[in-house]
């Protein structure tokens, strides 16, 4: 199946089960006959997530993979509310999304009986809710009251006219108890958007079990020469059958992490995608030593957020790697058995000094302009995603770091250990949130991302870390085709 769309007088295709390069497609639109050359930019971006398959920072959506599978079969349609109430619209991609904004909804017309509202939710599979999306927004019809957009998926919406309501006065209510840079995210020259629903911190998760048999203690690790160090030592002490990490193929968590610590981009300040940026050349040229030096392995399948990455961590096989905080439910979900031998901890730098985090992945809901009620959907969706209640569910049914932060400092959310994520892990995730606060950083996401992450996922690490080629070589062949795509 191809999808044609029209985004600012280009064509893109998105193909469901590849995604070439295509030279040449012919296409029937509005009875007349054309013949171009086309870039599937589109389908590439489908490859980034997460939020997404190789998200803005390399990431699967932050639901289950089994539960977007489960999604892909056929779609899921509820409607929650009263008959009487005004009536919308929302589509999402995960399931349990969909399932957080009924139940908030539900509490929304218990506390609001003057704003009743009833919502129809349908849970698309992901490339086809969001190209059915680009195409409501497109033609100016077909659009839902309210949507999801995931962020490797949001800046083929900031193009030309935007169709969503301007956030900034919903969410005024709550911005002193936000991170901001969050809101950041889904806007555009200081009009925000989209409503965030988690930070997203990048952490580092260390299977203590395993340090500790090799004397390692993961407290001492600050700087990423430490972390190397505890690789040798734990190389030696296992005969090399457990590596301290492993590096991605086909994501770029790491990247991000790095470009975070040196306050650097993959865009410069007019957007322009430059990726032979310092701090990517010495994290990819870190990552190749280690493969050398026995330190690490390349992850199972590209990434370690999939089945085979799930399975060598409960294997044993690995004893570290950074991944944003939502990675929490996949312990709980795959690895249920290791609970007790993780902690969570903030990430090595390369300098004493740098930010030890980067917000990755994230979904932000939008309003549409096209709404039959868009301060009313606007109200409810900035309460349900930014507010107290809203955000102490989030952080309970779906394990997000949540991005109002006055949850951080509660003791009655942070000391509660019968939640099932502070009793899995052996450290207090908020104790490490609160310890890095100040110091997640932001990548933007820009139009150029998406063909940005496809060039590193499919060519560069594959090349350096795989292949072993020259990294200048393959940053300069990779920039020589971005330089052409913008």
């Amino acid at each position: 199946m191809i999808y044609i769309i029209f985004l600012d007088n280009k064509i893109t295709g998105e193909y469901t089960d590849v995604y070439p390069s295509v030279k040449d497609i012919h296409i029937f639109f509005g009875g007349t006959y054309m013949n171009q050359v086309v870039t599937v930019l589109f389908a590439l971006s489908l490859l980034v997530s997460s939020c997404s398959k190789t998200g803005g920072g390399g990431a699967l959506p932050e639901s289950s993979p089994k539960s977007e599978a489960a999604a892909d079969s056929a779609l899921a349609i509820s409607t929650v509310g009263p008959a009487n109430g005004a009536k919308l619209t929302m589509w999402t991609f995960v399931d349990l999304h969909a399932q957080f904004y009924a139940a908030m909804l539900e509490q929304w017309n218990r506390e609001h009986p003057d704003k009743q509202i009833q919502i129809t939710f349908t849970n698309y599979p992901y490339t086809d809710m969001h190209n059915k999306m680009v195409m409501a927004i497109q033609t100016g019809q077909g659009a839902p009251d309210l949507c999801d957009i995931e962020i490797g998926q949001y800046p083929n919406f900031m193009k030309g006219q935007i169709g969503f309501v301007e956030m900034n006065k919903y969410v005024e209510p709550y911005i002193k108890d936000v991170v901001k840079a969050r809101l950041e995210i889904y806007g555009k020259n200081g009009t925000y958007y989209g409503i965030p629903t988690h930070v997203g911190a990048t952490v580092m998760f260390y299977n203590t079990e395993i340090l500790e048999n090799a004397g390692i203690d993961y407290t001492a690790i600050t700087t990423w020469n430490d972390f190397a160090a505890a690789g040798i030592k734990l190389r030696d002490a296992t005969g090399g059958k457990v590596t301290m990490t492993t590096v991605d193929t086909g994501g770029t968590d790491w990247l991000w992490v790095g470009m975070a610590e040196y306050g650097e981009d993959y865009t410069d300040a007019n957007g322009k995608g430059i990726i032979k940026q310092p701090s990517i050349i010495k994290m990819i040229a870190m990552q190749s030593q280690w493969l050398k030096d026995g330190v690490a392995a390349l992850s199972p399948g590209g990434q370690i957020d999939m089945e085979t990455g799930y399975q060598n961590l409960a294997a044993g096989s690995v004893a570290a790697f950074p991944k944003a905080m939502w990675f929490m439910s996949r312990f709980l979900n795959y690895m249920p058995e290791m609970s007790g031998k993780w902690a969570i901890a903030p990430c090595p730098v390369f300098e004493p000094g740098q930010p030890r985090s980067v917000g990755i992945g994230g979904t932000g809901t939008v309003v549409s302009l096209q709404s039959k009620a868009p301060e009313l959907a606007a109200e409810f969706i900035a309460w349900a995603k930014l507010s107290y209640d809203g955000n102490v569910r989030i952080w309970e049914t779906l394990g997000f770091d949540t991005v109002n932060t006055s949850i951080w400092s509660d003791s009655t959310i942070t000391a509660d250990t019968n939640n099932k994520y502070i009793a899995y892990f052996k450290t207090n995730p908020f104790d490490t949130l609160n310890a890095i606060k100040n110091e997640i950083g932001i990548i933007k996401v820009g139009t150029i991302n998406p063909f940005i992450s496809e060039q590193f996922n499919t060519n560069i690490l594959v090349r350096v870390l795989q292949d072993g080629e020259d990294l200048m070589t393959a940053l300069d062949d990779a920039q020589a085709e971005i330089d052409l795509e913008q």
